[in-house]
């Protein structure tokens, strides 16, 4: 970028957490959008806040979509947007004082979204549109001016999940929509009979506006990132775009024009992260053989809303965190096998991807956490909104506001409570606005393939199309975080539910019975000794079968040093944060610090 050059890119955000991962349904193309788009500007009620109310006769009562659906997309739009942590906490307390559906929807009743980008939300989620020619031959059609990926593209490419991460489908996607996009925004007196854009037709600067939704930029390398409307609006780009500032409106085609031509890959996408940012590693003896994982982030010197750690191919280690690295950042986790990754800190949104037979720990996740291609996974999490798709035999414990969603491929997939705690959990969570109600972890709304919703919506009573199940409660077991940290928290926020607290009870009255019966019999110290080891020989019998004593022995902090791609020595045994109790009681660092 060149020092007085202007550079205008598609924001990650919108795209990565505001597009549902499948297809969208035929009743969200451009041309009931369009249909939309005129409704909205010629109701009372509708223009320039659209209210759920009125969203849902539109949705409903318009383009024929289920009310769950409805919803989901007007609470989706919602978690994009800005909302102070105090606000949320007391919207999450309003919404669970509802002891009916006519309270709640009185609650419901009392938001409302910017027209207009709402308008555009719903046209992103043509990203996940499946293409018959892409679906047939790939990516493209042969041509000449096709060039081989290089090894950062391919990279890119193989961290990609579907479109959501990749930064370059997003600009291809801009690039191809925008002037369908801008027509949205143009007012209905200055459309044909047809519908269609007169050739002189203008847009308002406030309807430029919304366009910030999903483009910023910055003047120059290394100055600040501003949404676009202030770029289109002064410097080199006033002209450029055609605005005046008599009529405060852009012509339609110059706009178009402008914005083509200095549209521009996103400088904090992941394309760049994985090419530039800070790049961290670390090795660990395991089985003999030395394993290594990849870290790469740009929290160093992104903006809020573009931060972002990748992780990837953490592989039989347990990895431990707690940092303001990590603290409102988009979290990748990409490629583990045989990990337990424990990230304690209030993060912004978490995509687990094709991953397997791993742990998953959070701290309180703001807006979404998402497992897509995984397998024997479990993720315990507290968060705005908790997403699978394409995973078999994974297990979520949740603590969350929002049905979770069970996208298209999902086959044995179990839903528990949240159960574990650390120290500085209820901290975090308020930090982000995440409250202990209302809590649905074990409402999920089943999406088909047409992204309507399916009328699957309980716990399934046969096998025949069950995708999931809700944890019995004679299988549940709390979680421990086996970390030291300073805080108050002590108790699973919010607690467990009944039947789940009386299961613990009754294993518990099981154990003291047990113990009652062992000090009844009497035994001499020779038997006791005898008792001992066979309960131990047992128990480690136990561990191994579960796997559980791999878990135990990663806490234990090997004696490696490695120095990580940016020339910095990592000793986990001297780092600060998520200090790990050993077995014997001592202290120490799990696999690495970064």
């Amino acid at each position: 970028m060149e020092a007085d050059s202007v550079s205008v890119w598609p924001r990650m955000e919108p795209f990565l957490l505001g597009a549902l991962q499948l297809a969208p349904t035929s009743k969200l193309s451009l041309h009931y959008l369009r249909k939309m788009a005129v409704y909205v500007r010629t109701r009372d009620g509708c223009f320039p806040a659209l209210g759920w109310s009125m969203w849902r006769h539109i949705a409903c009562g318009k383009l024929q979509l289920p009310e769950d659906l409805a919803w989901l997309y007007f609470e989706t739009f919602d978690l994009l947007l800005g909302h102070a942590p105090e606000e949320r906490l007391e919207r999450a307390e309003s919404m669970s004082q509802c002891a009916s559906k006519s309270e709640l929807d009185q609650e419901r009743a009392k938001l409302s979204v910017d027209t207009l980008q709402f308008l555009l939300f719903l046209y992103i989620q043509q990203l996940n549109r499946v293409s018959l020619r892409t679906s047939l031959i790939g990516e493209e059609w042969p041509s000449h001016r096709a060039r081989s990926p290089s090894p950062s593209d391919r990279e890119t490419k193989a961290n990609s999940q579907n479109k959501n991460w990749d930064d370059q489908a997003h600009l291809s996607f801009v690039q191809s929509h925008l002037a369908d996009m801008l027509e949205l925004l143009v007012e209905p007196a200055q459309l044909s009979d047809s519908g269609q854009p007169q050739r002189d037709s203008q847009i308002s600067l406030e309807a430029a506006r919304s366009l910030g939704l999903l483009l910023e930029g910055s003047v120059g390398y290394g100055k600040g990132v501003q949404p676009v409307h202030r770029l289109l609006t002064k410097g080199p780009l006033q002209t450029q775009s055609g605005y005046s500032m008599l009529s405060r409106s852009f012509p339609l085609h110059k706009l178009l024009s402008c914005l083509q031509q200095n549209l521009a890959l996103n400088p904090f996408g992941m394309t760049a992260c994985l090419r530039s940012g800070k790049k961290l590693a670390w090795a660990q003896q395991v089985e003999g053989a030395m394993k290594r994982a990849k870290i790469a982030r740009n929290t160093h010197m992104a903006p809020p809303g573009s931060k972002m750690v990748l992780m990837s191919q953490v592989i039989k280690q347990t990895l431990a965190k707690t940092s303001d690295k990590l603290t409102g950042a988009n979290i990748k986790i990409h490629r583990c096998s045989e990990a337990f990754i424990y990230l304690l800190s209030p993060l912004r949104s978490v995509s687990v991807d094709k991953c397997r037979d791993s742990t998953v720990v959070l701290g309180p996740v703001q807006t979404s956490v998402h497992v897509h291609s995984c397998q024997n996974v479990r993720v315990v999490c507290v968060t705005g909104r908790m997403v699978i798709g394409a995973s078999s035999r994974c297990t979520v414990h949740a603590l969350t506001p929002t049905c979770p969603l069970l996208l298209p491929g999902n086959s044995d997939i179990t839903l528990g409570p949240f159960h574990t705690f650390y120290p500085s959990l209820e901290d975090h969570m308020a930090s982000v606005g995440l409250a202990v109600v209302p809590n649905v972890w074990d409402q999920p709304l089943v999406l088909g393939t047409d992204g309507l919703a399916s009328p699957l919506l309980g716990p399934p009573s046969g096998s025949d199309g069950a995708c999931y199940r809700l944890l019995p409660p004679s299988e549940f077991h709390t979680l421990a975080v086996p970390f030291q940290m300073e805080g108050d928290t002590c108790e699973v926020p919010g607690g467990l539910p009944s039947a789940y607290q009386a299961a613990l009870r009754e294993r518990q009255r099981r154990i003291q019975s047990w113990q009652k019966t062992v000090m009844e019999a009497r035994l001499n110290k020779e038997q006791k000794q005898q008792f001992q080891e066979l309960v131990e020989a047992k128990f480690h019998e136990w561990l191994l079968e579960t796997g559980h004593r791999r878990e135990l022995d990663s806490l234990i902090p090997p004696a490696v040093t490695s120095k990580g791609s940016d020339g910095a020595a990592t000793d986990s045994s001297r780092a600060k944060d998520g200090r790990a109790g050993r077995p014997d009681g001592g202290d120490g660092q799990p696999a690495a610090a970064y």
